[in-house]
């Protein structure tokens, strides 16, 4: 089973953290899309965590279940308005079950990395697929490995600067390994979140859907649908399941 890393201390802080993932200009793009897919349907979100995408996809009309490893973060989810109506589950997303007829299922803002094994990826395909409607469909974002742009010889890699938060990414290339270091400098004191990780190619999770008997319908560069290029920073993928599928 995955281990919590998002336990009180982090979820304490988190919405403030990252609150520029909560801006409307990033949220109603990735709302509309999953909206789109759902239709009169149920969604399942995977690491609903305190319910920025669950939230307004609920109040478009779209039920919405979750499933989250952190008692934490559901705790966050509840005491915001409307967050006692949205069934969260509390496990593993990777195994836990909480139903069959799902018209999407979804997993953002590099959710996925959060199973640290391939076995565990693989898995939450597996279960996911099983929990969705014939034609339903599972749907993942998140980043393309950046290896090209590591220097020679190194295996850290900045991805933010500010006087108040330095974030440096570890990879561990021979186990598909990374570890984002976050260093949250406040009233001069240092805390320190490192969250492990299991980074992931376009091409391995096709495989990981086909094993799961799923197809890709769709691939963007993100959630306004801008074409998936060489130089695309993320993905935004579309696996459906086949509408023979029992």
């Amino acid at each position: 089973m995955a281990e919590d890393h998002f336990g009180d201390r982090v979820a304490a802080r988190f919405d403030e953290r990252y609150a520029y993932q909560a801006d409307p200009a990033v949220v109603e793009p990735m709302v509309a899309f999953l909206a789109d897919l759902a239709g009169t349907g149920p969604a399942l979100e995977l690491g609903i965590g305190t319910g920025r995408i669950a939230l307004p996809l609920a109040q478009r009309g779209v039920p919405v279940h979750g499933i989250d490893l952190s008692e934490a973060m559901v705790a966050r989810l509840r005491a915001k308005p409307g967050g006692h109506w949205i069934p969260v589950t509390i496990g593993d997303f990777a195994t836990a079950r909480v139903g069959t007829a799902y018209s999407v299922a979804y997993l953002v803002a590099n959710t996925i990395m959060n199973l640290t094994t391939q076995e565990e990826q693989v898995a939450c395909f597996q279960n996911t697929a099983g929990q969705l409607e014939p034609g339903g469909c599972f749907v993942i974002e998140v980043g393309v490995p950046r290896l090209r742009q590591l220097p020679p010889g190194m295996t850290y890699q900045p991805f933010d600067v500010s006087p108040t938060h330095v974030g440096l990414d570890e990879y561990d290339i021979v186990r598909q390994g990374l570890v984002s270091h976050h260093y949250w400098i406040e009233d001069g004191r240092v805390e320190v979140f490192s969250p492990p990780f299991r980074y992931v190619w376009p091409s391995e999770l096709d495989l990981m859907a086909r094993l799961a008997g799923l197809t890709l319908r769709e691939r963007w560069s993100s959630w306004t649908r801008e074409p998936f290029t060489s130089e695309s920073t993320e993905h935004v993928s579309v696996w459906e399941k086949p509408q023979s599928a029992t």
